[in-house]
Order: structure tokens, then C-alpha cells, then sequence
């Protein structure tokens, strides 16, 4: 399951390295969801993503592209918004990808991304 939600920056944690190899970092936005109370939302970021989120700062409107991740661990469950995209909101709809990873699910080319071609055929049809 695959969702995005728009907002501001308000905070990001340093990379924390759990056992040996494993890598995890947080960071929270301020949600803009026209409600009349702030919503505030944490994600997490592993392994080779957890740099995404390096080159904004807090104040920065971001769109953040995340999964749902759910474990049940001595009859506890957890529930982790696993960030795996990052991108800056623009004032148009321009906003491009940001950081990303070619092996991200949906990270198909735009129209932007499209070769130039040049039509130097001159037949008349």
C-alpha cells in the first residue's frame, strides 16, 4: 500500500544504527489538512533511505511518499509509516522528485523526462 501526504518539515533525527548493520532514521512534518488542530506525523526511513530526507530543512513544504508497515512483537502490534520518497512542494505543480530511488514502486518518468526528438525528415507525409 502505497500513500503521500503534503506538509512542513517541523523535524529530523539523526541516523540511528540498530544491531550491526541496521540503519533507521526519523523525521516529523506538520500535515496540511485543514483541520483546526496541527497534525503532526512521524516517518521512518531505513537502510539506504534514510539520507532522503538530508537535503531539506525544518520549515520546508515536502510531499512525502510512504507505505504502511504493521508487526505484532510479544503481543504488542506496531504500526511504521516507512518513508521511501521525499519531494519538494513548488507554488505550481511543478514539484519534482527530490531524492529518489529508480527501484521505488510508481517511479515512472514524466512527461519532463521525455527525449527531445527533432523531426528532420522532410517527406511530405
Amino acid at each position: 500500500m502505497s500513500f503521500e501526504i503534503t506538509g512542513t518539515l517541523e523535524k529530523k533525527y539523526e541516523t540511528e544504527t540498530k544491531g550491526e548493520s541496521f540503519r533507521v532514521r526519523d523525521f516529523v512534518i506538520k500535515a496540511n489538512d485543514g483541520g483546526q488542530y496541527d497534525n503532526f506525523v512521524k516517518f521512518q526511513c531505513t537502510q539506504d533511505r534514510t539520507a532522503i530526507i538530508d537535503q531539506y530543512n525544518e520549515g520546508d513544504e515536502i510531499k512525502v511518499h510512504f507505505d504502511l508497515r504493521g508487526r505484532q512483537w510479544q503481543d504488542k502490534y506496531f504500526t511504521n509509516l516507512n518513508a521511501w520518497r521525499v519531494e519538494a512542494v513548488s507554488g505550481g505543480s511543478d514539484a519534482a522528485p527530490a531524492a529518489s530511488n529508480s527501484d521505488a514502486p510508481g517511479d515512472f518518468p514524466s512527461a519532463q523526462d521525455a527525449p527531445v526528438v527533432e523531426a528532420d525528415d522532410d517527406l511530405p507525409f
